[in-house]
């Protein structure tokens, strides 16, 4: 049996000694294991540095307690990190898919995404979980060997999968992506299989769903920081309000602060026990003996149980009326979406307004790879930087708040 550590791991936990290799063949380097090595190497990226200025629903001149995409990325790393260790499942593997899983994020968070995916329809879209696949296999040129950061193979495949398989067995794509896969993962795919029929690794999937408990329970913190809602607004809601009623039980008369934080760890802690209980429980019904065999599944097997899934929904709900749809965030995110196609326009129009490093061979590139290359630049900005460029080129820059 495999041994992160000192732990032994379940037989269904992907084995970092039995890894099925970088696209590159390197050495390996003891007693780091190949996916710490892959954990290091996302934290040195100049990607993972960029998160801390990149928005996760504020903009960083809201203030400074607000998420950013990096805060969150830690945030996503500790959740996963303690599913994978209830579970017995490789936590470095976890925590390097926890880590990378933004890193394609554009500025501006989802406002910034559906921009650039306008800017490319009819060229391959924008698809921020294909970009961060991009990041990692060709645009980080950190090493004299190879583009990207050349991750275990484990670590791409869970990179691209982290909404699931994206095609069936014969190719073709299912679900979001019926109409075709994202550019980055077609291409990628052509160098190096990664079974984009499957489910992904159990690891993967912890670092899949630890990205929605953290957004799920740290929204609700940034929302009633930011007054969109209040506590007792939340008392209807199954799981929060179950929690913020046994919080005002145990504890009458506490300060609001003290209260949002006692029902955050009640709310965080319940939905990781859930996973833990429910992917035990899947695990054993479906007889898995081996990381191949949780791929093989039609089913994940880390997920919620039925009735987490329910009140999981009801909260996402809550969220998408009152924070991510509050007049508040639209006005400020359609602003975004018109500095980030303003700016494309521009490096279109004048490409050689974009810093010398990102000159190689433009005379010889046609409309598509010009308009990749454009966009590539524009993903890898953050907020402050998308705006002092804006500034650069354009009269009239919104303020963003």
């Amino acid at each position: 049996m495999a041994v992160s550590g000192a732990r032994p791991l379940v037989s269904w936990a992907c084995d970092a000694e039995q890894v099925r290799g970088r696209l590159v063949p390197e050495r390996e380097m003891p007693p780091r294991s190949p996916f710490r090595r892959d954990c290091d190497r996302i934290i040195h990226s100049t990607a993972f540095r960029r998160l801390k200025h990149k928005t996760q629903v504020f903009v960083f001149n809201e203030g400074d307690h607000y998420r950013t995409r990096l805060t969150h990325t830690l945030e996503v790393v500790q959740v996963a990190r303690s599913i994978a260790r209830a579970l017995g499942l490789d936590e470095d593997l976890a925590e390097a898919l926890a880590l990378a899983h933004d890193l394609g994020h554009p500025p501006f968070a989802h406002a910034g995404e559906r921009a650039l995916d306008a800017c490319m329809a009819g060229q391959g879209g924008f698809d921020h979980n294909a970009q961060s696949l991009r990041v990692v296999t060709r645009i980080e040129r950190r090493y004299a060997q190879f583009d990207g950061l050349n991750l275990t193979w484990e670590t791409v495949e869970g990179i691209a999968k982290h909404n699931g398989p994206l095609t069936d067995r014969g190719g073709r794509g299912i679900g979001r992506y019926l109409g075709g896969l994202p550019h980055a993962i077609e291409v990628y795919s052509a160098q190096q299989d990664l079974e984009l029929w499957s489910h992904a690794s159990a690891e993967a999937q912890v670092a899949a769903i630890s990205d929605d408990i953290a957004y799920d329970v740290h929204d609700l913190d940034d929302g009633l920081r930011a007054h969109m809602f209040t506590l007792d607004d939340l008392a209807g809601l199954p799981l929060v309000g179950e929690a913020l009623g046994e919080v005002r039980g145990l504890y009458p008369g506490l300060g609001v602060a003290r209260t949002v934080n006692e029902v955050l760890r009640r709310v965080i802690t319940r939905l990781i026990e859930d996973v833990v209980a429910e992917g035990t429980r899947r695990a054993e019904a479906a007889g898995v003996a081996s990381a191949a065999d949780v791929r093989a599944l039609d089913h994940p097997v880390i997920a919620f149980s039925d009735a987490m899934r329910q009140k999981e929904k009801a909260l996402k709900a809550f969220l998408f009326s009152r924070m991510y749809r509050h007049e508040r965030v639209e006005r400020v995110m359609d602003e975004a979406k018109g500095v980030l196609r303003d700016l494309f326009g521009h490096f279109i129009a004048h490409p050689k307004d974009m810093p010398p490093s990102w000159h190689d061979d433009l005379d010889q590139l046609d409309d598509q790879r010009l308009a990749r290359r454009v966009t590539d630049y524009i993903a890898g900005m953050t907020d402050r930087y998308a705006l002092d460029q804006h500034a650069r080129f354009f009269d009239l820059t919104p303020d963003l708040r």
